[in-house]
């Protein structure tokens, strides 16, 4: 994507630091429009390829704060709402995220934002959607409810290289060549790619018919998660992996599993293991109607997200977003500082790549041992451990 000209359009971009959103916020920038970006801790900010970009304007503040939020809204057109609270104690979530939005939708209703784009999940409506996806529903609601007119899109499984779903789906396979599984993987989903999600998001702006709309967005290969797996193995040149359903193993149960074998902890994995009971496939075509264009399939989707990771090149990471259970309070804020000095025998470019690269699949200098053990401890109290992981592993 090429600088084009500047729009007149100015965007808010709410969960700039998240994994969908620290993406959007690039490419709208990269289309030529202003964008306001309200965020807890503005240093992280800089920690993107955007993040001093002449046609961007940070908001300190929190949603819950409605002053930064109002202050955030000024002179705002169109506003993207990218919030979601999955680590919280099962129901707060819920609570929370209903508290946020309804307070979002009345700031923009004093404000000048004449439109809100929301990104919500994918789930057949009923009394069985698991409380995640119920509560994403609520919030597409909440927020449709307003005098704003909100354009709601929902998606199921994003395929993407550092999203939530991927790297679960990655390490399962990599690490487990047999499984035994919930039920679950029987089910049906339409998995879609980050860049066709960062397309309809944005392509919307230009298509006035979307506003007011819920619309559903997927890939074009429809399957249940046991074949996704089947297909990431083929794409990871594994073999094919036995896969065992059965049908004892709660969410409760799922989740602490996943924690344990991939980077994802399982607080965060629990309400994801919840929502997979549910059917996430499209109920109607109305964004391929409006905003027509080809979208990747499972297999260019996963190849294109293991090929960024081989590479990498991972754009934004679903850890980037607040803080993870085990964090300090001061964790995305103040940074507490141990200053200590060594002399060492290479050139300041030199010593400082070296360290630049530490942690991740890079590990440390000595006492590798002893750093495992301190993850395996942080771990154990709900902490990410050494799991959290680089988006690059030199930079």
């Amino acid at each position: 994507m090429t600088e084009s000209a500047s729009r007149n359009e100015r965007i808010l971009v709410c969960g700039a630091t998240g994994y969908v959103g620290g993406r959007l916020a690039r490419r709208l920038l990269e289309e030529g429009y202003q964008v306001t970006c309200l965020v807890r801790s503005p240093e992280k900010l800089t920690k993107f390829s955007w993040g001093q970009h002449e046609r961007l304007t940070v908001v300190q503040g929190e949603l819950e704060d409605t002053e930064a939020t109002r202050r955030a809204l000024e002179k705002i057109d169109v506003a993207y709402y990218l919030v979601h609270s999955m680590q919280s104690a099962k129901g707060e979530y819920a609570q929370r995220d209903r508290e946020l939005a309804t307070g979002f939708r009345d700031s923009a209703q004093e404000s000048s934002c004449r439109r809100i784009i929301y990104l919500g999940g994918l789930g057949e409506l009923g009394a069985d959607l698991s409380e995640h996806l119920d509560s994403r529903h609520e919030v597409g609601e909440i927020l449709q409810s307003g005098r704003v007119p909100t354009t709601v899109f929902r998606a199921a499984m994003i395929i993407g290289s550092g999203s939530a779903s991927f790297e679960t789906l990655r390490y399962l396979v990599e690490r487990l060549p047999i499984m035994v599984t919930p039920k679950w993987v029987k089910t049906e989903t339409q998995p879609v790619a980050i860049r066709d999600v960062l397309r309809y998001l944005v392509a919307c702006l230009d298509v006035e018919e979307t506003a007011g709309k819920t619309l559903d967005i997927g890939g074009p290969d429809v399957m249940s998660y046991r074949n996704v797996m089947q297909v990431m193995a083929e794409k990871l040149k594994l073999r094919r992996r036995i896969i065992l359903p059965v049908p004892v193993l709660t969410p409760y149960l799922s989740s602490l599993w996943i924690g344990l074998v991939t980077p994802v902890s399982s607080s965060i994995a629990r309400p994801l293991a919840e929502g997979l009971k549910n059917r996430t496939v499209c109920r109607n075509d109305d964004a391929v109607r409006l905003m027509p264009g080809d979208c990747l399939g499972i297999e260019a989707a996963i190849e294109a997200a293991l090929g960024k990771t081989q590479q990498g090149d991972i754009e934004t990471r679903w850890s980037t977003a607040g803080k993870i259970p085990g964090d300090p309070d001061w964790s995305g804020g103040t940074t507490l500082t141990d200053r200590r000095e060594i002399t060492v025998q290479g050139s300041v470019e030199q010593t400082f790549a070296e360290i630049r690269s530490i942690g991740g699949a890079n590990g440390y200098w000595g006492a590798g041992f002893l750093w495992q053990v301190r993850g395996w401890m942080d771990q154990a109290i709900g902490g990410p451990g050494l799991r959290r992981g680089r988006r690059h592993p030199r930079d």
